[in-house]
């Protein structure tokens, strides 16, 4: 990782916080090795910031295939910019081929929204970087995105209220076409459960 240098900082600002919330209590055993926890875990938890999407994106196949392609119930869990509280949920993503019929494996998509998710984030922004690299990268007819995440730093704290919060992104046909959103937002709520 290009920030080793950075890992005992970041233990020790992990230290700092144990004190800080209970002084006493951070010189227990079972709080001996949290810091060094902590700070992989948050490596693990933001290993987006170093996938790139042109990469993830980067093998397609010509299958002169012009139907909608939907991958539904993609399951992520992400990281609030906020509070640095977690948000999970399920995506999404369905694009249709442009004229080349451009396609990439299946494996693609759920490893793309991982990227996104895999960062310190908000939702909207999450949807609406999805739909980009799609776009971006496959020039397709049309890109939908249906995002739905539990917040923990609303079901944790403030309001303390469990809710589902849904985000969209819809580009080219799937904005344009009546027809093509309504059969997208169909599939899409297919996928709750």
């Amino acid at each position: 990782m290009s920030n080793e240098h950075m890992r005992k900082p970041a233990e020790d600002a992990v230290k700092t916080l144990l004190r800080w919330v209970d002084e006493k209590e951070c010189s227990r055993p079972g709080l001996a090795d949290t810091p060094a926890r902590v700070v992989r875990a948050l490596e693990e938890m933001t290993a987006g910031y170093r996938q790139d999407p042109k990469e993830i994106l980067g093998t397609v196949f010509e299958e002169k295939y012009d139907e909608m392609v939907v991958v539904q119930g993609i399951r992520y869990h992400s990281l609030c910019e906020h509070h640095m509280l977690p948000f999970t949920g399920t995506a999404d993503v369905a694009y249709i081929p442009n004229s080349r019929g451009l396609i990439v494996g299946l494996s693609k998509i759920p490893r793309l929204v991982e990227c996104f998710a895999r960062r310190l984030q908000v939702q909207e922004r999450m949807t609406k970087q999805i739909a980009e690299a799609l776009e971006e990268h496959l020039k397709p007819l049309g890109v939908g995105v249906v995002v739905r995440g539990h917040h923990a730093c609303c079901e944790s704290r403030g309001i303390r209220s469990r809710n589902v919060m849904i985000t969209s992104d819809l580009r080219g046909v799937f904005r344009d076409k009546p027809e093509v959103r309504a059969e997208f937002l169909a599939l899409a709520r297919g996928g709750e459960g």
